[in-house]
């Protein structure tokens, strides 16, 4: 399966889920850390979904003894853990040549 176009925002949400990888993260946690609306990020989770790279669960919980809806977890998948790492690395490098470049202008 091919992977997700890679943009500025899917960086983003690789980058947070990548600060605890093992962990399972929801929606306005991740909304929160990458600054990302809800019209951005969820469309996001779903393409690294599809992709294989991030999997999902509903918590299983009673929504009238909490208070609240349930909540859909994402992690990253082992498999989605390495192309995260290397979209990751690899954006980073292409930054520090290019802020090289403009020190050396």
């Amino acid at each position: 399966m091919a992977g997700p176009r890679i943009t500025a925002s899917v960086l983003k949400v690789l980058a947070a889920l990548l600060a605890a990888p093992a962990d399972e993260r929801y929606g306005l946690q991740l909304m929160q850390d990458t600054g990302l609306p809800s019209g951005t990020l969820y469309p996001i989770l779903v393409r690294l979904e599809r992709a294989g790279w991030v999997e999902s669960q509903w918590e299983q919980i009673d929504p009238a003894a909490e208070g609240r809806p349930n909540r859909r977890y994402y992690r990253l998948t082992a498999d989605g853990a390495l192309h995260a790492r290397r979209e990751v690395t690899l954006m980073q490098q292409q930054m520090s040549r290019s802020l090289g470049r403009a020190v050396e202008a």
